[in-house]
């Protein structure tokens, strides 16, 4: 099923890994380390590339985002972070051929080449600047919700967020000259801003209220990024189900780092490979993952899971997202023509359907089901995750689904120009699918679930 209909040319935003923009000198060659992987330094951001791994690209996304170091491991692998790993091992330990650059070594299986970043000229491209979360009450414990501090003189935004980014802290706070390094927590969730009239207040006046001003650094917070395969065999085999289009990608993101291990997939995608979707390469049943991505509909292959997260979304939403991947790949935009042309009424009769199908199908003939609508995990994310990571069967601290909501995106936002009109349904089109729309949202009903988000149930 997951190959049905469309016939749209992948643009040159979908090739593999994708070519980075070389820094006008390499970084210092520090040594080679090893790597256990379970404690790593070097975890602050990850990326494979099985075809085009280079010793440039890698420095250049650890030096984009700040950090200090650059590590290459196993001749596709990219690790970034502030400090050197622990053990220097003998230089002829790292002896792995870069796979998209002959002649250059990029570390060993448990081997990394170490490279010192944070003085290479990026050219054309910028170093990554903090972000403003916006003005926040100060949480009752400053010493202990706040894990570093900076004081000095005229403290300013970028010295306070260089502060936080060398000690790999993902929050920097301001409050009057203050400078403060932040993890989001329990007690500082940055789930109520303020008024930021509030924090603009000149820093004397500001230091004797309880607000601050707080800044997302270019660093990522690591308290999620740890991820491995299942010690065991898994017991219980778990479909992580959608249509395409519906999100599968994002919540595997979320569920990665939340649970701490690796998704799997019915399929393989080196483009996902690449970001870091390790668990992409390994056989779908060999149950070393905490779930299997599946877009497969139908009674057999269905009865094959013993339990499914089926994750659902707005179909108008997802035929959208589906279109855009077919012509443009997972991060970029369907052209003009490709909406004008004959395609997309034939991809919309055709794929409309389908999402109706699969949903009947898994209600059908799922054993064990968890009902997760894309919306509500957008709109309440940690309410929401917290659900299915319970029904997986772990355990998780608060302090990692925070982590998790912090990180949240991921490298799956669409890049680029979005299309005119971003939903170009036709009258005829909107019935077909409204009828659809109505069909499921029966159908959950039915089964004792509740029914379809209400934002896109016709009325």
């Amino acid at each position: 099923m997951a190959g049905r209909g469309g016939h749209c040319d992948l643009g040159a935003s979908e090739q593999q890994g994708g070519a980075a923009q070389k820094g006008t000198f390499l970084g210092t060659y520090v040594g080679c380390f090893s790597d256990d992987g379970q404690e790593r330094t070097l975890k602050g951001a990850v990326f494979y590339d099985l075809r085009k791994m280079t010793v440039s690209h890698c420095q250049d996304a650890c030096a984009e985002r700040s950090y200090v170091y650059a590590g290459l491991e196993a001749g596709a692998e990219c690790y970034c972070g502030n400090r050197l790993p622990a053990t220097s091992v003998r230089p002829e330990a790292c002896n792995l051929e870069c796979k998209g650059e002959k002649g250059s070594v990029c570390g060993a299986v448990g081997r990394l080449s170490v490279y010192r970043v944070d003085e290479l000229q990026l050219g054309p491209r910028k170093r990554r600047t903090a972000t403003y979360r916006g003005c926040f009450r100060l949480p009752e414990n400053i010493t202990h919700a706040f894990a570093d501090s900076l004081g000095q003189a005229n403290v300013t935004v970028e010295t306070c967020s260089g502060f936080c980014s060398q000690k790999e802290f993902p929050l920097a706070v301001l409050r009057g000259w203050k400078c403060y390094c932040a993890y989001p927590t329990p007690q500082f969730s940055l789930r109520d801003a303020m008024d930021s009239s509030l924090c603009g207040q000149d820093p004397k006046a500001q230091r004797l209220a309880d607000y601050c001003e707080v800044y997302q650094t270019p660093v990522q917070d690591t308290r999620c990024t740890d991820r491995r395969f299942l010690p065991n065999k898994s017991k219980v085999f778990v479909a992580l189900s959608s249509f395409p289009g519906a999100g599968n990608t994002w919540a595997r993101h979320l569920i990665e780092h939340a649970t701490g291990f690796y998704t799997g997939s019915y399929y393989f995608d080196g483009t996902l490979y690449n970001k870091g979707f390790k668990g992409e390469k390994d056989h779908w049943r060999s149950r070393r993952t905490i779930c299997v991505k599946t877009h497969e509909s139908g009674r057999r292959e269905i009865e094959m899971f013993d339990s499914a997260i089926l994750l659902i979304r707005n179909p108008y939403r997802s035929l959208v997202a589906e279109f855009n991947r077919k012509c443009a790949g997972h991060l970029g935009y369907a052209a003009d023509r490709n909406w004008k042309s004959k395609e997309w009424p034939e991809f919309v009769n055709s794929y409309s359907s389908w999402w109706s199908s699969h949903v009947l199908d898994w209600l059908k003939y799922g054993k064990r089901l968890l009902v997760v609508h894309y919306e509500e995990l957008r709109r309440s994310l940690v309410p929401t995750l917290r659900q299915m990571v319970a029904f997986l069967n772990v355990s998780v601290s608060e302090e990692r689904l925070l982590c998790v909501e912090n990180n949240k995106e991921g490298s799956f936002r669409r890049r680029g120009r979005r299309p005119h009109d971003p939903e170009p349904f036709t009258p005829e089109m909107r019935d077909l699918i409204n009828g659809y729309i109505r069909t499921v949202d029966q159908a959950l009903r039915d089964h004792d679930w509740p029914g379809l988000p209400r934002e896109y149930v016709p009325r």
